[in-house]
């Protein structure tokens, strides 16, 4: 009786056991990317397409899928969809235009993780996640100031949501704060990629007489247009010194690596939650790239000084006293704009000309 008892108690550990370990079991990750551009636009689909790249160095990823040049908006939803019924379990949406379908597709598909690029809107199963590239932006903006001759410095802008004029703002305050008597000169294109239309808004800012360029656009467009006709530039997305040599003097950058890293491992480990993520230099999402060495060595050592207080918080570059194009103050001295204001601004500072048209 004693050896049956035994044995049934050593059958049902086996079976307990078991059951740990498919409960704990740590889950394969099949990953999905929609991409807003081509992966070769060597900007803002390149820089996630090598984030994806480090993220899949992980033992427990699978091969990745991505989707290029996938239209905003209904278009996305088939996209999504697909990427679903083929098994994907962890599924990346790069671009703002994308957040309406992510949402819709994610209600249908609980146990999918879903993560929005620059959204706001959250599910159980969908979180966000950006970068504070108004932090090097900033630190960009400060080298525009200082290599500026004529005071005159051209932006590419694409569409004129918070994101973009925050973007323009962060630059332009950088700007000022190391030369006032500078004005930033913005052109909407109405594309995030169109290399004609990009080098068409450049040339048009070279004409009026900028000698700086910087852009928020993905092709290398405008760094092409400064490079042949003799002025400096500041790239953007990924350091694209490449495409002019002579003209570039440094770039904000993103690096999505250790994001997508550390997202692949929480769904894997089964720690994931819905949350809304917003990194900045600190953690090492966004940097600005090497400087050129077109720019002196005391405004490199200023730009150095400048990031490492951003990264330790006691500098902040949206910090008062900041006045609007109308000379109206919209931050007090000593008062910092909150993450809120910062994610829906719709206003442009002191030293921006141009207008927030929709």
């Amino acid at each position: 009786m004693k050896k049956v008892t035994l044995f049934l108690l050593l059958i049902l550990a086996v079976c307990f056991s078991g059951n740990v370990f498919a409960i704990s079991a740590k889950k394969e990750i099949k990953t999905g990317f929609v991409y807003v551009g081509p992966v070769g636009d060597a900007g803002w689909t390149y820089s996630h397409d090598q984030g994806r790249e480090e993220m899949e160095k992980l033992p427990y990823v699978e091969p990745s899928t991505f989707i290029e040049s996938v239209p905003e908006g209904a278009e996305s939803a088939r996209v999504i969809n697909g990427l679903v019924r083929k098994g994907h379990n962890l599924i990346f949406t790069t671009s703002f235009g994308y957040m309406d379908a992510t949402i819709d597709v994610a209600k249908r598909n609980k146990d999918v993780v879903f993560m929005h690029c620059s959204g706001f809107k959250t599910a159980e199963n969908v979180g966000t996640y950006f970068g504070r590239m108004y932090e090097p932006r900033y630190l960009s903006g400060i080298v525009a100031g200082k290599m500026t001759k004529k005071n005159i410095i051209g932006y590419v802008a694409a569409f004129p949501i918070p994101e973009v004029i925050r973007g323009i703002n962060a630059f332009t305050l950088g700007v000022q704060s190391v030369n006032p008597k500078a004005e930033v000169k913005v052109v909407w294109t109405q594309t995030w990629f169109d290399p004609g239309v990009e080098r068409d808004a450049a040339d048009s800012l070279l004409d009026v007489g900028a000698d700086v360029l910087t852009m928020h656009q993905d092709a290398p467009a405008t760094m092409q247009a400064a490079e042949a006709r003799g002025a400096y530039v500041i790239g953007y997305n990924s350091d694209m010194r490449i495409f002019a040599p002579n003209a570039f003097l440094t770039a904000p950058i993103w690096n999505w690596g250790s994001l997508y890293t550390k997202l692949a491992e929480e769904v894997h480990e089964g720690t994931w939650k819905s949350e809304q993520l917003w990194w900045g230099m600190k953690e090492g999402l966004v940097d600005l790239a090497p400087l050129s060495s077109a720019v002196p060595a005391d405004v490199q050592a200023l730009v150095t000084e400048k990031a490492n207080a951003i990264k330790a918080g006691s500098l902040h570059p949206f910090s008062g006293p900041i006045k609007d194009q109308s000379g109206k103050e919209v931050v007090a001295a000593g008062q910092v704009l909150a993450d809120g204001a910062l994610l829906g601004m719709n206003f442009f500072v002191k030293g921006v000309q141009g207008t927030i048209s929709k």
